[in-house]
């Protein structure tokens, strides 16, 4: 019998649309939307960012768009894979048109002390394994101006001083995403891992932090397999957070996140 040929990806691209998470939210399945598909709109009405934080960006200027995976081989204690992969695709991306590119924990991207893309990757679960996940990502590209109160964006645009093709951008990014989610096909989580990590926001030295009970000083002393970050302060004890649970205290000149 001959084998069936995998479906092809594809790009859907919307003028409009509340949340690209929820448009894939509402087709995710292999045959309507096969794994690598996209859907990307020039504008949403309710971009979401982690835990309900919202994401401004000028329509049609950068690119706002999410992706789906079917990793139903991956273990869903194992589902922070998903995030490095995708961060270390967009970052992979900027590199090639500036320097100074980080990922600051857990799926943002810095250059320098600015944030230049957010994400958020929502994963369904079938037992103990994902269904999906769906990985909503926003890069501002083109923006040449932020009004909202956001404390530290900043664009490509602003950071190299010219505009940017962005079905090129795009393309560019899917093949770099499809390397990555390949790395992981084979069983590469180790690479995955190190390079997560040597990509990092503040990867060495002491910096001001803040969670529940204040402000204090540490430095990062690993990524877990979870995704929990710990950080060692000068005493050399270690404090391990989840999302949300720990805020990096910025410059007053570019806030804090």
């Amino acid at each position: 019998m001959k084998k069936e040929e995998q479906p092809l990806p594809k790009i859907v691209r919307v003028e409009e649309t509340d949340s690209t998470n929820n448009y894939l939210h509402a087709r995710a399945n292999p045959k309507e939307m096969p794994e690598g598909s996209v859907v990307w709109a020039d504008f949403q009405t309710a971009g979401r960012g982690q835990i309900g934080n919202s994401w401004e960006s000028e329509a049609g200027a950068n690119l706002t768009f999410s992706a789906v995976l079917y990793p139903s081989f991956l273990p869903a204690n194992r589902q922070f894979l998903i995030s490095q992969i995708a961060v270390l695709s967009v970052k992979q991306l900027l590199d090639k048109y500036t320097g100074e590119v980080t990922i600051k924990w857990p799926n943002d991207i810095y250059w320098r002390d600015r944030k230049i893309c957010g994400m958020l990757i929502e994963n369904d679960l079938s037992g103990m394994s994902i269904f999906s996940s769906i990985i909503g990502i926003g890069i501002n590209i083109n923006q040449k101006e932020f009004r909202s109160n956001a404390p530290n964006p900043v664009s490509l645009y602003q950071i190299t001083g010219r505009e940017y093709d962005l079905e090129q951008l795009m393309e560019e990014f899917l093949s770099c995403l499809y390397a990555n989610y390949t790395l992981l096909l084979q069983g590469k989580e180790t690479a995955i891992q190190d390079a997560y990590r040597q990509a990092l926001y503040r990867r060495e030295g002491f910096y001001p932090y803040e969670d529940a009970n204040g402000r204090f000083e540490a430095e990062i002393a690993g990524i877990e397999p979870t995704g929990h970050l710990c950080l060692r302060l000068k005493d050399n004890s270690i404090r391990r957070y989840e999302f949300k649970e720990v805020r990096f205290l910025l410059s007053a000149t570019s806030g804090r996140s």
